[in-house]
């Protein structure tokens, strides 16, 4: 006689289990816990210990009573007996998907997505490049971070970043597309995934207009932000930073993770190792008189950490990406007229516009990767001692700058 809800509820647990039984090979077995375990009773052919052939008896579990009701463990039975009737071991099916979900699991776009920014950090990939993994990859988790790398679509894809495309942060859209396509062919390369969705979606997306960054180009004014710099009123540290940042003009990334033992006060060098650079190679920067006086009073504030420019909350951390500009903000330069990164361009710029110094030189300074790799190795060595030159002079120049005093070019011979 097929159960009933009533029949189920009043069900009380003996000795040993004991079983109700419903219709169609379904019963509930209740055990002496009081535990109620759907079960599925079936045949299929096998063989006995002899070899010979023989219907088998097997049994496949549908959860328990009640997270599992009796309409649901009806309507789980049909569908094995379906998968039955079409020849398949409802058993080994059940089996096999747990299996396929479990490796799906393993296997999401999140899962896959870790495993590769693991394996650019063990290449040596900067800090730098990690924080931004880790950001493109927290965009694109909420979306599709746990479905199976192997199985997302185009058009998931274009849904997971069209968002960020609609709300006007275009850059956002096409930078985590651009990370997705490398989640997806190293996922490719290591056969968790068939094929890269992103492949088909190209154009998709609004054209992205990359903006320069601002930066002062004038000697007047930049004599005026230095004067400005100087007479910052926030934390010291943060000016330390952009004084420095004036000086030697690397990076905002190479200089906030600056740690003071990549520093030589006797040859007056700061290494900077090829994981934090942007080319993976060593950079070596010459430290002028002014540099180093910068320096020296950073390090009686930070001297015993480990980062040059500490965050303010905690020394175990570098300072926010976001202080050097907040500073400038402070200062009073908007965003459209100096930033962080600007004081690359104008180290640039009026260094070549002084005719003093050779292009290859300054390029080195600004550690601009020469993709011919025989040439990058003679210009390191060539221009080294230009190198050293041109910082004193840069410095000295931006004193210049800095009173006030009225700068006049005189053509002269560039080095070569």
């Amino acid at each position: 006689m097929a159960l009933t809800d009533t029949a189920i509820r009043n069900a009380k647990p003996q000795a040993k289990p004991y079983k109700l039984t419903d219709e169609k090979g379904l019963f509930l077995l209740v055990q002496p816990s009081g535990g109620k375990l759907w079960r599925f009773k079936f045949r299929v052919d096998g063989r006995d210990e002899d070899g010979q052939p023989k219907r088998v008896e097997k049994k496949v579990g549908f959860g328990t009573y009640p997270e599992v009701n009796l309409k649901d463990a009806r309507r789980m039975r049909d569908e094995a007996r379906a998968t039955l009737a079409a020849g398949v071991d409802p058993a080994e099916k059940k089996r096999r998907d747990a299996h396929t979900a479990k490796i799906s699991a393993a296997n999401s776009f999140e899962a896959v997505a870790r495993a590769y920014i693991e394996k650019c950090q063990r290449e040596g990939r900067s800090e730098r490049t990690t924080s931004k993994q880790e950001w493109l990859l927290k965009l694109l988790d909420r979306t599709v971070g746990q479905r199976p790398v192997a199985e997302i679509q185009p058009f998931e894809m274009l849904e997971a970043v069209r968002k960020y495309e609609t709300t006007g942060r275009t850059e956002a859209a096409h930078r985590a597309l651009q990370f997705a396509s490398q989640v997806f062919r190293f996922a490719i390369a290591n056969q968790l995934a068939p094929s890269d969705p992103t492949r088909d979606l190209r154009g998709a997306l609004t054209s992205h207009k990359s903006k320069h960054h601002a930066a002062i180009l004038e000697p007047k004014k930049a004599g005026e932000l230095l004067r400005a710099i100087d007479g910052y009123d926030g934390h010291p540290v943060t000016r330390f930073a952009l004084q420095l940042a004036a000086l030697v003009f690397v990076r905002p990334g190479e200089l906030r993770y600056a740690e003071w033992s990549e520093f030589d006060f006797d040859a007056k060098v700061w290494r900077i190792p090829a994981e934090k650079m942007k080319a993976r190679s060593e950079h070596v920067v010459p430290l002028s008189r002014q540099a180093l006086a910068v320096l020296a009073e950073a390090r009686a504030l930070t001297g015993d950490g480990q980062y040059v420019f500490p965050s303010i909350r905690t020394h175990l951390r570098p300072m926010s990406e976001n202080t050097v500009n907040a500073a400038l903000r402070r200062l009073g330069y908007s965003n459209d007229e100096m930033t962080g990164h600007g004081f690359r361009a104008m180290a640039s710029t009026l260094l070549n516009e002084s005719g003093k110094w050779s292009a290859d030189a300054i390029e080195r300074a600004l550690a601009h990767k020469d993709r011919d790799a025989v040439r990058a190795a003679y210009h390191r060595g060539q221009h080294w001692q230009e190198r050293v030159d041109m910082a004193q002079w840069w410095a000295d120049y931006l004193d210049t700058l800095r009173t006030g005093a009225e700068v006049v070019r005189i053509a002269s011979a560039r080095r070569g």
